[in-house]
């Protein structure tokens, strides 16, 4: 949604209105991230899954803390804060799950 729609994901993040690239960058990045990381783990060749693997962890824990920093620094509603915050965390869980598929 970040990388197609910035503009929705910045409004429900509470993000103002405004319009501008700083609003909607962080979202597209994510958003781009999430697509690559994705079509690196529906590939066939097992070397690039087990890539893709190795960097969701490091990738995913970074957004776990930033998005809870956030909402301690008060930078983004507390309650968007926490969504991000659990968000990035399950999916930093699930990196540390598909990690133990690693030989």
């Amino acid at each position: 949604m970040g990388l197609v729609a910035p503009a929705v994901t910045a409004r429900q993040s509470g993000a103002p209105p405004d319009g501008t690239a700083p609003t909607y960058y962080p979202w597209r990045l994510m958003g781009i991230r999430t697509v690559m990381i994705g079509a690196e783990l529906l590939a066939r060749d097992p070397e690039l899954r087990a890539k893709a693997v190795r960097v969701a962890l490091p990738i995913h824990a970074t957004d776990t803390v930033s998005a809870a920093l956030s909402g301690l620094a008060g930078n983004v509603p507390k309650r968007t804060s926490a969504m991000l915050t659990v968000i990035s965390a399950t999916n930093t869980v699930l990196a540390i799950l598909a990690r133990r598929t690693l030989p």
